[in-house]
């Protein structure tokens, strides 16, 4: 079954130009100018229930862009996205019940209240039933190591900390699908690989559908069954890991493809 369903998905903005100097700024309030920005260009492909795929390119391919619209915090300028049926856009309150998101830089945990206590909110806006509740927490707890600072206050958590916090946070509802933006920035090797350990637990026991964008190289290989590479808006590559050695003959190492692929996309 297919849980994601992406169609010729683009993403426009316009970008305001003006000149430089309160000449050039006058100049654009009187009669503003803009160039047009194609973030994502007509992109395509299908993600099944239990998959377990990563977004990988260089900054500006396109990749949070996706995300973004995927999960309903965008709205797309023209083509199709469906999680589980829905238009994450247009039924964006539905569509937050069937997902869990993770930004590795931002935080979905209130700032001054307990950890605990922002679990227990979070167990009522999703109006999760008390045994699922109490299930899932005793398990991300003993799973995630939340014991030590479950009932410290966001603001006084370390980075990782923090990143095992909102993974548990964003799975409390049991939703099918997961997006991971970046979770693993900064992390030490250690957190690291009890967030792999997670993540491929969820992913193995619940059949959670996960969606992964990262620049660290493990956490693809770790956690990821199938690649995809987006290039300036454009998919390059669709398919599962190992084959991409054979779209990119004579490299030993998925850091050496990422490699050319950057220099491919920065020559003149």
């Amino acid at each position: 079954m297919c849980v994601i369903e992406v169609e010729n998905l683009k993403k426009e903005y316009r970008l305001p130009v003006k000149k430089e100097g309160t000449l050039g700024a006058l100049r654009h309030l009187v009669k503003p100018s803009y160039e047009l920005k194609q973030a994502v260009k007509g992109i395509s492909f299908q993600i099944r229930e239990g998959e377990s795929v990563a977004f990988l390119g260089a900054n500006g391919a396109g990749k949070s862009t996706t995300i973004k619209m995927m999960t309903g915090i965008l709205k797309p300028t023209a083509g199709r996205v469906s999680i589980l049926g829905k238009d994450p856009f247009r039924k964006r309150m539905e569509n937050a019940g069937q997902i869990g998101v993770v930004f590795g830089q931002k935080t979905q945990l209130w700032w001054d209240i307990p950890i605990c206590e922002t679990f227990r909110l979070l167990k009522d806006i999703y109006q999760i039933p008390e045994e699922l509740y109490h299930r899932n927490l005793g398990s991300f707890t003993e799973l995630l190591g939340l014991e030590e600072f479950l009932h410290q206050p966001a603001r006084k958590l370390s980075l990782g900390q923090r990143v095992r916090a909102d993974l548990a946070a964003a799975l409390l509802h049991e939703p099918p699908v997961l997006f991971l933006d970046e979770p693993t920035i900064g992390l030490d090797v250690a957190v690291k690989q009890r967030i792999y350990d997670f993540l491929r637990s969820v992913n193995k026991e619940k059949k959670t559908t996960i969606l992964l964008t990262s620049h660290d190289l493990k956490d693809l290989e770790t956690l990821c069954g199938r690649l995809i590479i987006l290039e300036r808006g454009e998919i390059l590559f669709d398919d599962r890991l190992p084959k991409i050695f054979e779209a990119f003959p004579g490299s030993d190492s998925l850091e050496e493809i990422v490699i050319r692929l950057f220099n491919r996309r920065t020559a003149p």
